[in-house]
């Protein structure tokens, strides 16, 4: 017997408490590690980059007695910390959980939207006063989209990497061009030049290996035919029913930090009558909706269209066109785990 809910219907409330709680890695990565990373034999700089991370793990929490890095003061050109850079799917994520694992002491994970959401909800200054406790800040899927966030994450990295703070940072983007094709990102070259001084950076190279040696995604099924299959293919668990068009509303009604939230009791997702996303303001709520599925591994069983059209082709040629392709490929990931059983990776 499955129980039947519906994410059009909830409205989910987070408190600072919460937000603060919920600063470490999502269930998919709760117990990776650098064993359990598999380097490509033909990509060296995934090798590269897990020596690369154990080395600075090994360092994290040993400061010197001004309060700045032990790193600072045996080598001045070394910065606050990494930035690893590379494609969709090769494992940024993956060496991220990992790194945050292995180091011990107080410590935050989360992706960029959560730190913004988290100055949001505590102001920046007692932000900083609350982060620059920890030794490690991971900060995952890095980018800027908008002039305010440029400014904002520029001086919070400055004033965590002054205060001691090691920080890791993952995008599919280099830390120089970041905002391109989004706003006038060449009016704010001084704050992204603040963000990129503090960061080694490192470049991951691979192909997406969500889709290496696996079939194409299925095609959608009817709609008269999700409720059935996802209950003889899940049985006993919770599956969330939800129109496209109601759960798209919804979103925009719910802040992105409360995603995780919203999404909590799914085991499983029927999504009805899958449409294209034509406005750039739900797509970008979109892609963090998918995060969080992704992060929960919420298998999905949808009707309507394949989530390869799932945003328009102005979308995917424009400014956020690599956010859209990893929700594509997640979407897609998670598409094949609930309609034909394969564990999406």
């Amino acid at each position: 017997m499955n129980n039947i809910v519906h994410l059009s219907d909830r409205t989910p409330a987070v408190s600072v408490g919460e937000l603060l709680a919920g600063l470490h890695p999502s269930y998919r990565f709760g117990e990776v590690s650098f064993n359990t990373y598999k380097p490509d034999p033909a990509q060296p700089s995934q090798q590269e980059a897990v020596d690369r991370l154990t080395a600075f793990a090994e360092g994290i929490g040993k400061r010197s007695k001004g309060g700045l890095f032990g790193l600072f003061s045996k080598k001045k050109e070394s910065k606050a910390g990494i930035y690893l850079d590379g494609g969709f799917g090769v494992g940024k994520t993956h060496l991220l959980a990992s790194l945050w694992h292995a180091v011990e002491g107080k410590k935050a994970f989360g992706t960029f939207v959560e730190y913004t959401n988290l100055v949001g909800a505590l102001g920046f200054r007692q932000t900083v006063d609350v982060l620059k406790e920890y030794a490690l800040v991971c900060i995952d899927e890095f980018e800027l989209d908008d002039p305010g966030d440029t400014v904002l994450m520029s001086r919070l990295m400055r004033e965590l990497a002054d205060a001691g703070v090691k920080l890791v940072a993952t995008s599919n983007t280099l830390p120089g061009a970041l905002g391109e094709g989004r706003f006038a990102a060449q009016d704010f070259q001084r704050e992204i030049q603040v963000l990129a001084d503090q960061f080694d950076v490192y470049r991951i190279d691979g192909q997406d290996y969500r889709h290496r040696g696996l079939p194409e995604a299925p095609a959608p099924m009817s709609t008269e035919e999700l409720l059935p299959h996802a209950q003889k293919a899940f049985p006993g668990q919770t599956i969330a029913v939800d129109k496209f068009s109601d759960l798209t509303a919804q979103l925009a009604k719910v802040h992105p930090s409360r995603y995780r939230q919203l999404i909590e009791p799914a085991d499983v997702l029927v999504l009805e009558d899958v449409d294209t996303i034509t406005e750039q303001s739900m797509a970008l709520r979109f892609v963090v909706f998918a995060d969080r599925l992704y992060d929960k591994d919420v298998p999905v069983v949808a009707s309507g269209k394949p989530f390869d059209q799932l945003f328009t082709e102005e979308m995917m040629s424009g400014g956020y066109m690599k956010k859209y392709f990893r929700t594509i490929s997640r979407m897609t990931a998670l598409a094949r785990e609930g309609q034909m059983g394969e564990k999406a990776l």
